[in-house]
């Protein structure tokens, strides 16, 4: 039984870390929703630099996601970052601006949002 049980937990965490290993990036545009309603990438959150809240974060997304933070220009991403740093996320990066986040990950302005 206790054997049985030790292989249990041990398939359990196996597979807990391989399962959060294949977790996606989780891409999250931290400027205003007037910014993001004008122009964004279809798919990513929308988490105003103002709203931005680590509790509900951690919450949604665990502390230990990869979290890609982007904004216009960098400069909310980065203050965002160090918000989310501060409170013990361990996987937060910076992205830039919009459009170092679309060359990164080649998508064309087509495939965006893009007010008319």
């Amino acid at each position: 039984m206790v054997n049985t049980l030790k292989k249990f937990v041990l398939l359990f965490f196996t597979l807990t870390m391989s399962f959060s290993a294949l977790a996606e990036k989780v891409w999250i545009d931290v400027r205003t929703t007037e910014e993001f309603s004008a122009d964004h990438i279809k798919g990513d959150a929308n988490i105003p630099l103002a709203t931005v809240n680590a509790d509900e974060l951690a919450k949604k997304y665990g502390k230990d996601a990869e979290l890609v933070l982007y904004c216009r220009s960098g400069k909310r991403a980065g203050e965002a970052k160090a918000l989310l740093d501060a409170a013990g996320f361990t996987k937060v990066s910076n992205a830039g601006g919009i459009t170092d986040v679309r060359k990164l990950r080649q998508i064309a302005e087509e495939n965006s949002s893009k007010a008319q």
